[in-house]
């Protein structure tokens, strides 16, 4: 594609690039992807879709009675725009943070970040202190705006982070009078558009890898667009009268995408729930009566079994991501609901799904094929293709692709032009992708990716534990559970209570899901003679226990 001059003065994101060498092959040889040289992603989701005379539908909805059009979302993120310029001093090419719940706000906030040029930073809001440093410290953040009921760690974390010299909240809060809310009531609702380049970065999204030292994937204006053009477009099929739920955080690429990015590219609606538990789910769907749902396969399992007598009858789509769709859970799903779920696999990386199937042509167990604009292949540890029915390391490319932040992993990721997702897959006789396992020390838990020496870390700071290691346990519910083995010092007595006790720490350590759930107390840990910790050989026994052909727990 054209390149063109960059819009950013804050240079820093340009230059953390890796190496025009380093980056994969990019495809975009599909008429829908053939962006101008200049775009801003926000432009394209909000003033168009104004322009072309969508401005009075709806845009957002949340359970608190906030209803906005198009029009009234594009006047909000102009006015937070103004307050990020012409207040907080923002140029095109710094790094905001965003940390907040899923909500309107939110979204807005998002939209300013990105019409003012900047970079979005997006966080979950369970994150603590210990966890947003690094993430901030390797964006070098510069500017924050966090929702004020969760300024308490930021603040703590901010103590830290030279970089980040202001925050601001958003949302009402006796604790937090001053707000980009209050703020843009004097702003007018026009706003100059920073005119990016489509390669300009647009966003930092966050991923974990199995070190637990968080990665930055840098997205371009145009992969903002592109995952819109892509499986959308090909695979969900949903139009301009459908309304979007879900529970994955926009924090999380998946639900940036599935419940922001992609209703605002066809003229719908996005419904934004705060917590989405799967109980608040069903009442959200049985009120609101949407019409396409996001959700990870652990929520869809538990709704099934929840369901009693509510309404979910105005769903007509529903997607799974995060983690594998095991065969029974889509089986439990359509037999309480009628529905086939649309199955996708996507990474940060990545930034969307880019292998899946459509409604009408899943297949239990298999993930499906590769999106069109994408082309996937499962190869050898040598990169080779594999012949068809051999597990192997699934390698992808397209319109988006993998560049870390400053990182020395992206030659890990990034091999001969394709796009290493970590993920083990097989092709069937049929041509479809079929998931087999994670090909590194990630624990993939109800859709959440936690990284298990950072589990342990957390564990290593309670005064009792001398040694532990933390892996994936199978899980009925959550499809896998992080299990810690854990090594006492003398004088502390393993038992329940001083599990719950463990628990309760790491809770109050780093994000509270990634505690683990199951802890074992044993006298040694599996080690090489040079001491290398062999977390495979814990992987074995939990995976023989579920088996039934192991010890009992």
């Amino acid at each position: 594609m054209t390149h063109a001059a960059s819009a950013h003065v804050d240079t820093f994101a340009r230059d953390h690039l890796p190496p025009r060498e380093a980056w994969p092959e990019l495809l975009f040889d599909r008429p829908e992807l053939q962006y101008p040289p200049r775009v801003n992603c926000a432009v394209a989701l909000l003033d168009e879709a104004v322009a072309r005379g969508w401005g009075d539908r709806t845009a957002i909805l949340s359970p608190d009675g906030v209803r906005w059009t198009y029009a009234q979302l594009t006047a909000r993120s102009n006015q937070y725009a103004r307050v990020l310029v012409e207040d907080l001093g923002v140029v095109p090419g710094n790094r905001v943070l965003l940390r907040g719940p899923n909500s309107p706000e939110m979204a807005a906030c998002w939209f300013a970040v990105v019409k003012a040029g900047a970079i979005a930073v997006a966080t979950m809001p369970l994150l603590r202190a210990r966890d947003l440093v690094p993430i901030i410290g390797k964006a070098r953040v510069t500017h924050a705006l966090c929702d004020a009921r969760l300024l308490a760690e930021l603040e703590t974390a901010r103590a830290s982070c030279p970089t980040l010299s202001t925050v601001l909240a958003f949302g009402e809060g006796a604790v937090a009078p001053d707000t980009i809310g209050q703020r843009a009531r004097t702003k007018p609702q026009s706003f100059d558009n920073v005119d990016t380049a489509a390669d300009d970065t647009a966003l930092i999204a966050f991923t974990s890898g199995t070190t637990g030292k968080p990665k930055g994937t840098m997205h371009f204006h145009r992969d903002v667009l592109a995952i819109c053009d892509c499986w959308p477009r090909s695979m969900l099929l949903a139009a301009a009268d459908d309304v979007f739920v879900g529970s994955p955080p926009l924090a999380f690429t998946f639900g940036l995408g599935g419940l922001l990015l992609f209703p605002l590219r066809v003229g719908a609606c996005a419904l934004l729930l705060e917590k989405a538990s799967p109980e608040a789910l069903l009442d959200a769907i049985a009120r609101f009566k949407p019409t396409v749902l996001f959700t990870a396969p652990t929520s869809y399992r538990a709704m099934a079994l929840q369901l009693g007598g509510r309404d979910v009858s105005s769903l007509r789509k529903c997607v799974s991501a995060g983690e594998a769709l095991p065969a029974p859970t889509r089986k439990l799903w359509k037999d309480a609901t009628g529905i086939e779920i649309i199955d996708g696999i996507g990474a940060t990386e990545m930034l969307h799904i880019f292998i899946s199937h459509r409604d009408d042509d899943a297949r239990p167990g298999a993930t499906g094929m590769p999106v069109p604009g994408y082309v996937a292949c499962v190869m050898d540890d040598d990169g080779r293709p594999v012949p068809r029915g051999t597990v192997g390391r699934l390698a992808v490319k397209g319109p988006t692709g993998c560049r870390y932040l400053d990182d020395p992993r992206q030659s890990a990721y990034v091999r001969n032009g394709w796009n290493y997702t970590g993920d083990a897959y097989l092709i069937d006789e049929d041509g479809w992708f079929v998931y087999q396992a994670r090909t590194d020390d990630m624990i993939v838990s109800a859709g959440y990716n936690i990284a298990g020496p950072e589990v342990e870390s957390a564990l290593l700071l309670h005064p009792a534990v001398a040694e532990c290691a933390c892996v994936g346990a199978p899980d009925d519910e959550r499809g896998m559970i992080v299990k810690a083995f854990v090594v006492l010092k003398p004088g502390h007595a393993a038992g329940d209570s001083l599990c719950a006790e463990l628990q309760s720490f790491v809770k109050c350590e780093i994000a509270p899901y990634k505690y683990p759930r199951a802890i074992e107390f044993v006298d040694t840990l599996p080690r090489t003679e040079t001491g290398k910790l062999q977390r495979f050989r814990l992987r074995e026994l939990e995976g023989d226990r579920a088996r039934g052909t192991g010890a009992g727990r």
